[in-house]
């Protein structure tokens, strides 16, 4: 892989509440990963811009005339700019055919009325590659670079969509969803406690071995405590701690809705609490990834941080299956871990950039109060920094991927994506752009000339950070131009 330098304007979070943004910057990668990086600053002139790009990059100290091959070098384009890849915690690609349908009901109910058929009947592997694939397309185009992704309760059908992760290069941790009790219908469920912990081994082996540049890792994933009997939260639980050295991942669902907690209070009347049951069965651990947690009690939010365990939020799944609203300033305040997850298809879009607007929006809500409950105040609100934030590195924190993605620093693996849009022209012709400087030919010029479209509209008067917050609010996929994972394109509009 030849050395890369991509030259232009970029953007990442350097802590929960702080953007850093370099509008002058030179970003070297090479095998992959962020070797150096120069903000130009006070160096840069606009000069500087009609220089050819090799030029500039003498000028500024990166000497690679002799090198073979030589290195490419991408410019940035005006009103676009770098961000690191966004990661996904929470993600069901088996799902992704009903984006959209849940009708009226709740979490119970849609399961079995949506989900499990839908599921089942993905174990026809024309079928699951058919849907495994669009979904990560999709996941791509709308700039997700990591993925924590469930599959089904078919071990073939989970291999199915570790194959489709490599194929399309997305950074990725597949499940295959052990269920074996009553809860769900015998035609879709594990047969034996034995079933489940061996299909689950397999898998995470299969991944292995398909994937040795551990880009796409297998991950433990009892589906949630209802769904498995003792013995196989047991099991798993061993399997889990087997794979420590390793950092095999544990991912699962915990107190998304009221009826849920009832019902595991119902099943588990020897444990305290929900988390209580993962917890007794060594499945709470600093490699564990809990979805929803919108109704945990202190003492629950005491035991998760005390074992090191993320939660992924769900916002948008949280609001369309009406499970509630997570008071995700507690979790921070507390040192828990927290990214976000689309939860598709509780959640109606594959986009991680929807479900940080929604986690601004529910976390308004949550100040304010809602019908049901009193205004938790003003510091409860999510900034447009703490929602990216949250989309990246909050992200990588949860899946064990901390200071390798979620941000642009020297030795982190180049996942990273271009973000563009048009600038509204004075003109008013149909193909009118703004004033831009011309690019030398010699280089890659990223995005294409044409209409970018979509919402978001630059004037030419904002600043960048509230060009960012234009692209959070009303941002999609048609802003997103390319997207790197470690190194190699994998998809450019």
């Amino acid at each position: 892989m030849p050395k890369a330098y991509y030259i232009g304007t970029f953007i990442h979070s350097l802590s929960l509440t702080t953007l850093e943004i370099v509008e002058h910057g030179i970003i070297c990668v090479s095998n992959g990963v962020i070797k150096s990086i120069h903000r130009v600053g006070k160096d840069y002139s606009e000069s500087d811009s009609t220089l050819p790009p090799s030029v500039l990059l003498q000028t500024l100290g990166h000497d690679d005339s002799n090198n073979t091959p030589p290195p490419t070098i991408h410019i940035t384009p005006k009103n676009h700019f770098l961000f690191p890849g966004l990661i996904d915690t929470h993600i069901h690609a088996s799902q992704y055919p009903n984006l959209g349908l849940f009708g009226k009901t709740t979490l119970l109910d849609w399961l079995n009325k949506y989900t499990f058929p839908l599921e089942a009947s993905l174990a026809d592997p024309v079928r699951a590659k058919r849907v495994y694939s669009h979904c990560v397309r999709r996941s791509l185009q709308n700039g997700t670079t990591t993925a924590a992704y469930y599959a089904t309760q078919s071990a073939r059908s989970t291999n199915i969509l570790t194959d489709v992760l490599i194929s399309l290069g997305q950074r990725g941790f597949v499940g295959r969803c052990a269920m074996d009790s009553d809860l769900q219908p015998e035609w879709y469920r594990d047969m034996s406690p034995e079933a489940a912990e061996e299909d689950t081994s397999a898998c995470v082996a299969y991944c292995k071995k398909a994937d040795q540049s551990g880009r796409v890792r297998g991950v433990v994933t009892p589906r949630f405590a209802p769904s498995c009997t003792r013995e196989t939260l047991c099991r798993l639980g061993r399997l889990l701690a087997a794979g420590e050295q390793e950092g095999l991942l544990c991912q699962t669902h915990i107190s998304e809705n009221k009826s849920e907690v009832e019902l595991v209070k119902e099943l588990f009347p020897e444990c305290s609490s929900y988390a209580q049951v993962y917890d007794v069965y060594n499945l709470l651990t600093p490699r564990t990834v809990l979805a929803h947690a919108i109704h945990l009690t202190e003492e629950e939010i005491t035991l998760v941080k005390s074992r090191g365990s993320g939660i992924s939020h769900c916002p948008v799944s949280n609001m369309a299956l009406g499970s509630g609203n997570l008071w995700v300033r507690r979790l921070l305040d507390e040192g828990v871990k927290v990214g976000l997850g689309t939860d598709v298809s509780g959640g109606y879009d594959v986009n991680v950039l929807e479900a940080a607007r929604m986690a601004c929006l529910v976390s308004r809500s949550v100040a304010e109060g809602g019908v049901t409950e009193d205004g938790k105040g003003e510091d409860s609100k999510i900034s447009v920094e703490e929602a990216l934030w949250l989309a990246t590195r909050g992200g990588a924190e949860v899946l064990g991927l901390e200071g390798k993605v979620g941000g642009l620093e020297v030795g982190m693996v180049w996942d990273a994506i271009l973000v563009g849009a048009d600038e509204v022209p004075f003109d008013h012709t149909p193909n009118g752009r703004g004033n831009g400087v011309k690019m030398p030919t010699e280089a890659h010029h990223e995005g294409k000339k044409s209409k970018i479209g979509g919402k978001v509209d630059f004037f030419g008067w904002e600043s960048w950070e509230e060009k960012v917050a234009k692209w959070l609010y009303s941002g999609d996929d048609r802003n997103i131009r390319s997207v790197w994972v470690g190194g190699e394109l994998v998809f450019q509009k």
